[in-house]
């Protein structure tokens, strides 16, 4: 059983009960560890807060990642309530609904910025801000998707952003490995989270993967969160870099 009493983990982007996000704060809160759970703004606050209230010991923050200033105050405030952290789950995406319908190639220069600011930008935003707290090393991950590596028809620009989040988790692993501090990405499968409402065709997609993945299911959010739990822990001390494929297999199958 892994044990990361003691240990302070930091997960962004929670919005509701079918967040990536809650499945993985359950199993780190499960294992032990002291959760600060990240919001993004009052809108999304009540409804967080009602989750961050089922895990005893947890504490809630609000933090809209695509503006420094908020960082900034957020882990000051990390470094006198906690200390340090261990832990850090970067669980945020997004891109304006109307470039994720359509045609590729009407992206708009605006959606293109926000996606790869929210989605990508902010990744390298909390890793730099959480380092300093991370003395003894650390684990951060964050979420991608298949459609960084394959078409996936009405990702558009989400994938765009997923390959170049990918790609920043490599970076970020060379960067902070010095530090101790080891970077990774899951891929997990399509699930009805509320950003993946926002791609067309989610059902066809779900049903699709579950047809022809090896295990011939879906995933759901506590399986995503076992990964997460494994990242977070020192079973994977030597992991970095990588992007952890939690997907039913379906990654694996050529047709």
């Amino acid at each position: 059983m892994i044990n990361l009493a003691g240990k302070t983990a930091v997960v962004f982007g929670l919005a509701n009960k079918r967040s990536i996000a809650w499945g993985i704060a359950q199993k780190l809160h499960e294992a032990g560890a002291t959760l600060a759970i990240c919001y993004q703004n009052e809108r999304m606050k009540l409804e967080a807060q009602s989750l961050i209230d089922e895990l005893p010991g947890a504490s809630g923050f609000q933090c809209d990642v695509s503006n420094d200033a908020e960082i900034e105050t957020l882990f000051a405030a990390f470094k006198q309530k906690f200390g340090t952290v261990e832990i850090l789950v970067h669980a945020v995406a997004f891109a304006p609904a109307e470039d994720l319908r359509g045609a590729f190639t009407n992206t708009s220069r605006e959606g293109f910025r926000i996606a790869l600011d929210v989605s990508v930008y902010s990744l390298i935003a909390v890793s730099r801000a959480a380092a300093p707290l991370m003395p003894e090393g650390g684990s951060i991950m964050t979420l991608s998707f298949y459609a960084a590596e394959k078409v996936v028809p009405n990702y558009n620009v989400m994938a765009v952003a997923k390959a170049a989040l990918e790609c920043t988790v490599r970076y970020l692993a060379y960067d902070l490995g010095s530090k101790n501090i080891r970077v990774n990405a899951i891929s997990a499968g399509p699930i009805k989270t509320l950003a993946a409402r926002g791609v067309g065709a989610l059902g066809e997609m779900m049903k699709a993967h579950s047809d022809r993945a090896p295990l011939h299911r879906n995933v759901d959010q506590l399986e995503v969160g076992g990964a997460a739990l494994f990242l977070a822990s020192d079973l994977a001390s030597a992991v970095t870099g990588e992007t952890l494929y939690v997907d039913c297999g379906y990654n694996v199958m050529g047709y």
